[in-house]
């Protein structure tokens, strides 16, 4: 039986959002050029529901391609669209050399919380939507996966049943959402593996910029956040120092302790921010280069 593996043996991937503004562009790409000294496995870039942030995506995703060494993966959704649409779509991130997808079915045109309906001659869910990439040609797909169970499916057997409907349709990695409890992602991993699903399991990181932020999140995608983690951040949210510390100290323990379960791939959520996810990286030892892509040293003071 083999131990935990060695930090300089982990893959490790990072998530991007489209930028807005010319000052949230400029430092998304400071963000890029930090964490890009960890060689990231992949980057990703998310896409809003029925293709709301396309054009920002599209070109966010096209410049990571020309101008980094990053291997940049399109998220991608099926809400709001039709299986054309969404196919033409595909071709325009093939054009600009997207191989690899995140397929997902997206939040309700009425935003999370509301009640999903399909949209006409569209895709029905993300298992659909893998398959159709699938028949499109030779693509990596990456698909999502929930420890502690998608807040619409009616329970854990359900939702994992919808995962291995993905895998069967072409999946080839699954990323989790965020979560805080080690044992929540052990027993899913359990009861995926019983499963008889074979797919990398990547647990989802998110190092917390913000508590509140991320109790909102959490209550919108079915995650929790735990009672100790509040009181860790709670009484020091308004000294921006030290909550980062304790932050990064937290989301570092959480990482070692799934390397310590066998975990070999990390998703970072970056929220566009280098700073805590390179003080992270840097605290359980992953290696990085001196240099950026840009040829600067790679700090994670810039972001």
């Amino acid at each position: 039986m083999t131990g935990p593996a060695k930090a300089g043996d982990i893959r490790l991937s990072f998530e991007f959002f489209p930028p807005k503004t010319e000052e949230a562009a400029e430092q998304l790409w400071r963000t890029a050029d930090v964490l890009a000294g960890y060689a990231p496995h992949f980057v990703s870039v998310t896409y809003g529901a029925g293709g709301s942030t396309k054009a920002p995506t599209l070109s966010t995703v096209a410049r990571l391609l020309r101008e980094t060494p990053l291997n940049a993966a399109s998220h991608l959704t099926c809400v709001g669209a039709t299986k054309d649409e969404v196919h033409a779509v595909v071709d325009e991130f093939r054009a600009v050399g997207v191989r690899h997808f995140v397929a997902l079915r997206g939040d309700p045109a009425g935003g999370a919380g509301a009640a999903y309906t399909p949209f006409p001659g569209g895709y029905a869910n993300a298992a659909e939507l893998a398959g159709g990439l699938s028949a499109l040609g030779d693509f990596e797909i990456s698909v999502s996966a929930y420890p502690e169970k998608h807040p619409e499916s009616p329970d854990v057997a359900a939702d994992i049943d919808m995962l291995k409907r993905k895998v069967d349709a072409g999946a080839t990695r699954a990323l989790t959402q965020f979560f805080f409890e080690n044992d929540d992602f052990a027993r899913y991993r359990e009861r995926v593996e019983a499963a008889g699903i074979t797919i990398p399991i990547v647990p989802g990181i998110l190092p917390v910029h913000n508590l509140a932020q991320v109790q909102k999140f959490a209550g919108l995608c079915g995650a929790s956040v735990p009672a100790w983690l509040a009181a860790r951040l709670g009484p020091i949210d308004d000294d921006p120092e030290e909550r980062a510390r304790v932050a990064a100290d937290l989301a570092a323990e959480q990482v070692r302790g799934l390397i310590a379960l066998g975990v070999t791939e990390f998703h970072f959520y970056t929220m566009n921010r280098s700073q805590l996810v390179s003080a992270v990286c840097d605290a359980v030892g992953f290696p990085r280069s001196g240099v950026s892509h840009r040829g600067r040293a790679a700090t994670g003071a810039a972001a």
